[in-house]
């Protein structure tokens, strides 16, 4: 059995990023970039014009005569004197004599002329070639999660391929013979699985949309047989109980008959003591406690940092921040707790029902409270590490 330290050092040096493909930039949401990249041009391209209003050669007069007129996406390069201007629209070319534009409701407009009312600064109103970014300026540094607004960036930009990380592929495991689907009818003995649609949920929240899911009965030929077929389809396989030391446990024995290396088995914490991490080549297993609890939070802690760095995540575990606890706290454990709890901007309060098996405290908990293994007594008001989970 290893400490919690152990096991993410352990589960960082053996999670490796995955291949690098190009791909449109339309689909990249949620991908972490392969490269760095730097603009192809400037932008904006030319000097356009803020606002709607008349382009012209800033003066002290203020009746000029308007001799043409310029919308976006027209080129008049039209030569100006200090009496003429240009009736101009936002994100139009501002002509190369033009150096300021008045806003059109600064203007009276009177036939072939306008007045301006109330003058603009010098260079006001007008959009500089290059002032967003300039050719060949810094876009976006490798390892960036594209957002929305970097997918805007990179079009507005004309670039329309990038290099990202891939996605693994995932496979959630589900075994017990006491389980039954949700919806179906629950016969005495059984109880309703949950840990798959859970996972899956909480695979989405780092872009892993559709994991592929098995389930299999208690028995160590199929859970064998299972797990060799998944490990030749998937990067990553994330089991759901049978990891335990139980007569009907039969996963590990499994995994190793498969050829998995066992990387741990056991940490020292509670909830989720039975987690176990392998490998076999580039794939990576975490068969997770079946305790609903335990799983969810042995995913956040342990299988969560692996997923973000093969994704090519930077920055792989959930943050942590400091809050003061609302009632003193004794652990007689000498295990490390991931305890449910509820923050805000000072404190944090540690929630009723922490049993491995339940879920209710866990659906109203916006963190975690961290308590290490070699802390025994936590004071009320005591500051303390806390883990959010977004």
């Amino acid at each position: 059995m290893i400490q919690v330290d152990q096991a993410l050092s352990i589960i960082a040096q053996n999670s490796a990023k995955m291949p690098v493909k190009k791909i449109k930039v339309g689909k990249a949401l949620g991908y972490v970039l392969a490269e760095t990249i730097y603009s192809p041009i400037d932008m904006p391209p030319f000097r356009q014009s803020a606002m709607d209003g008349y382009a012209f050669v800033h003066t002290d007069l203020n009746t000029l005569s308007v001799v043409s007129s310029s919308q976006a996406g027209d080129y008049q390069n039209i030569k100006l004197s200090k009496d003429q201007a240009v009736r101009i629209f936002t994100g139009a070319y501002v002509p190369d004599d033009a150096d300021t534009v008045v806003m059109q409701e600064h203007t009276t407009a009177t036939g072939n002329a306008v007045v301006i009312d109330k003058f603009p600064a010098p260079f006001a109103n007008i959009r500089k070639q290059g002032e967003q970014i300039q050719k060949g300026q810094l876009v976006l540094e490798k390892n960036t999660i594209i957002t929305a607004a970097a997918i805007g960036f990179f079009a507005c930009l004309g670039i329309t391929l990038i290099k990202v990380y891939s996605k693994p592929k995932v496979a959630i495991l589900v075994t017990g013979n006491e389980l039954v689907r949700p919806g179906k009818k629950l016969a005495k003995g059984k109880i309703f699985e949950s840990n798959s649609v859970m996972l899956q949920a909480a695979l989405k929240e780092v872009g892993i949309k559709k994991p592929t899911i098995f389930r299999v009965k208690d028995s160590l030929k199929a859970t064998t047989k299972i797990i060799e077929s998944c490990l030749t389809q998937f990067d990553i396989l994330l089991i759901s109980g049978g990891i335990s030391v139980g007569d009907y446990d039969f996963v590990k024995e499994a995994l190793l008959q498969n050829g998995v290396e066992e990387l741990f088995y056991k940490i020292n914490q509670k909830p989720g003591k039975p987690l176990f991490f392998g490998k076999k080549d580039k794939q990576l297993v975490f068969a997770l406690p079946g305790n609903p609890a335990s799983s969810l939070t042995c995913f956040y802690v342990y299988a969560l940092p692996a997923l973000k760095k093969r994704l090519g995540f930077t920055d792989i575990h959930l943050p942590k921040m400091n809050r003061k606890i609302t009632s003193a706290f004794h652990n007689n454990t000498a295990k490390t707790l991931f305890l449910k709890g509820f923050y805000n901007d000072e404190t944090v309060t540690v929630l009723e029902s922490q049993s491995s098996a339940m879920l209710n405290t866990f659906a109203v908990a916006n963190c975690f409270i961290y308590i290490p293994h070699t802390v025994e007594n936590v004071a009320q008001q005591q500051e303390i590490q806390i883990i959010p989970f977004s």
